[in-house]
């Protein structure tokens, strides 16, 4: 099933376990599609922010549990050392991700075949299938208690409005600015939604369709994972994450921007610094196994779709 649009610090946090050792989880960040009834007919007709907030939460928990629509695309990573692009499928069980390319350039035939057999371990081991459907649950839960928890969690403030732009919302839609600080009376259930404590920053709503366009936040105090005792996060981290409609209502994540510095078990220097955008989005179908899903990567990769005649990544 699709995960819901993620707040960045969770995927931080699974960044920092994985890169510990303590996690072996690979995040995908998508939505899918949701109808929506009882549109406002101008953004002015909203005078409540939070109102807004809600409503579009509401909606962001639908879209997460609807599995009606799988996509195919791409996603291009770049950090420090240079970038990194996969092609990605949904799949009815988990998402299966395939490395096409290393700073621009399509792998070569070693390069190929070790992806290939990375990949392909999750159809000959049944239990590395169940981890890895485990994981991204796991992530998918925590994403939506954070997501619950936001129109309570913050104080939101109208701060502007500007029009849907390529890649954030819908072209020319109205978006409605808010901004958002830690509200002095929300408690946090648990750990998971802590983290909401220490945040401030801008988001994006489309108050036509009820959907989360961009999430712009960041940390004005130090945050602790795992208790306290595996880490923190320091002071001044940021986050961006844009979503846009993709056609006929489909919502997907489009780019994401990390930038992140801190401890992991209280002595080794954590720096998370990395852009991931998401391109090409093709509807593919929903029932898809993940062999089936690998041999569509493949034949993607392959394709002339999937590599120009110059070598380069084509453009979609």
């Amino acid at each position: 099933m699709p995960m819901p649009m993620p707040m960045p610090t969770t995927v931080v946090i699974n960044s920092i376990l994985r890169n510990s050792g303590a996690h072996a989880a690979a995040w995908v960040l998508l939505l899918t599609t949701a109808s929506f009834a009882g549109q406002p007919a101008t953004v002015s007709s909203y005078k409540d922010p939070l109102e807004l907030v809600r409503k579009a939460v509401q909606n962001e928990i639908k879209a997460s549990n609807d599995d009606t629509a799988h996509f195919l695309f791409r996603g291009t990573k770049t950090t420090p050392k240079g970038s990194t692009t996969r092609l990605y499928v949904e799949t009815r069980d988990v998402t299966a991700g395939l490395v096409v390319a290393y700073n621009g350039k399509p792998l070569t035939p070693e390069q190929r075949q070790a992806e290939q057999a990375r990949v392909e371990r999750f159809i000959h081991d049944p239990e590395e299938l169940k981890k890895k459907r485990e994981q991204e649950r796991d992530n998918a839960e925590r994403t939506m208690r954070i997501m619950r928890a936001m129109p309570d969690a913050f104080l939101f403030e109208y701060a502007g409005e500007e029009p849907g732009s390529e890649g954030i919302g819908r072209v020319g839609d109205p978006l409605v600015k808010l901004k958002f600080q830690p509200n002095p009376s929300f408690q946090p259930p648990s750990r998971v939604e802590e983290v909401l404590t220490a945040m401030q920053g801008y988001v994006l709503v489309d108050a036509v369709h009820y959907r989360i366009a961009s999430i712009d936040g960041t940390l004005f105090n130090e945050v602790g994972f795992g208790w306290g005792i595996l880490g923190h996060l320091d002071r001044g981290g940021r986050f961006l994450v844009q979503q846009q409609d993709v056609g006929d209502n489909l919502w997907e994540i489009s780019g994401m921007t990390l930038h992140f510095t801190g401890k992991i078990l209280l002595f080794k220097n954590l720096s998370i610094i990395s852009t991931e955008i998401f391109s090409g989005f093709k509807q593919v179908p929903n029932d898809l196994t993940f062999a089936q899903a690998l041999e569509l990567l493949k034949k993607e990769e392959s394709s002339a779709d999937g590599i120009s005649a110059t070598g380069k990544l084509a453009n979609k």
